[in-house]
């Protein structure tokens, strides 16, 4: 018998958590709602290369930012988490693509890159299971009320996201799909 992998679509996970006000996500390499580029995936197509951001129309009163990368839609119940930096200072207002490579050295200096669920530091790209639905990946950038959540580099993002959620005063999301 084949394993089928029919599911109900994962809810949008931001929008269960409270509310705060929005600022502007855009990328030179991600289009909110369209297909992933090659090159931001973890496939045999791919160069496991993140993405560049940048924001704007943060609150004056940001402290820091959180970068985070999350698939709501991998199977099992919590999702996959492919992305978390902390630390990013309040301004730095663009991360390049490559950012997220698993020494950090893209990074801006005093910001930290956690492990993702496949247990590496640094981006992993989109790796949905082939003939799976299509997979959403929710690039969302926290703006934060201190430069520093206390946080070190092996705490697991999910901890990270709920002690976020504690610490966030406005977020910016962009989303992009995959499919294969």
């Amino acid at each position: 018998m084949a394993l089928s992998l029919n599911r109900p679509v994962a809810p949008d996970p931001y929008a269960l958590l409270p509310q705060v006000p929005a600022f502007t996500l855009r990328s030179d390499d991600v289009t909110d709602g369209a297909r992933l580029p090659d090159a931001a995936t973890n496939t045999p197509r791919g160069d496991n290369v993140s993405p560049q951001l940048s924001w704007s129309g943060f609150p004056p009163e940001t402290a820091a930012f959180a970068v985070s990368c999350f698939d709501p839609d991998a199977p099992g119940v919590a999702g996959w988490w492919h992305w978390t930096v902390l630390g990013v200072p309040a301004d730095v207002t663009s991360l390049d693509r490559g950012a997220g490579r698993p020494d950090g050295h893209g990074l801006p200096s005093g910001a930290i890159q956690l492990r993702g669920d496949d247990g590496v530091p640094g981006y992993v790209g989109a790796a949905p299971p082939p003939g799976d639905q299509v997979h959403r990946y929710y690039f969302v950038v926290h703006a934060l009320d201190t430069a520093d959540l206390g946080l070190a580099a092996d705490t697991p993002p999910g901890a990270a996201s709920c002690a976020l959620v504690f610490h966030t005063i406005a977020r910016a999301v962009l989303v992009g799909t995959y499919q294969r």
